[in-house]
C-alpha cells in the first residue's frame, strides 16, 4: 500500500488496476526481479524507485505474476 494501489486503497500514484491489460506475464517478472532495469528500459523516474525483489521463492514469484495479470480491473 506504500508503494502502489489496486481499487483504489494504497498509494494512488503506482495504480496496478490494469497492469494485466499493459504488461506481458514476463514484463510483469522482470519488474518485480529488476525492477531497476525495467524502469530505464521504459524510462520511468518515479521516487521513490523500486527496489528488485531477488530473494522470492519461484513459486511465490509465479503466484505473484499470476495475481498481477489477472488484474484487468
Amino acid at each position: 500500500v506504500i508503494c502502489h494501489s489496486i481499487a483504489g486503497k494504497g498509494n494512488t500514484k503506482g495504480p496496478l488496476d490494469e497492469v494485466g491489460l499493459n504488461l506481458s506475464a514476463d514484463e510483469i517478472r522482470q519488474w518485480i526481479v529488476d525492477a531497476p532495469a525495467m524502469a530505464a528500459k521504459a524510462k520511468a523516474d518515479r521516487k521513490p524507485e523500486m527496489k528488485a525483489f531477488t530473494s522470492l521463492a519461484e513459486a511465490d514469484l509465479d503466484a505473484l505474476v499470476a495475481y498481477l495479470q489477472s488484474l484487468k480491473k
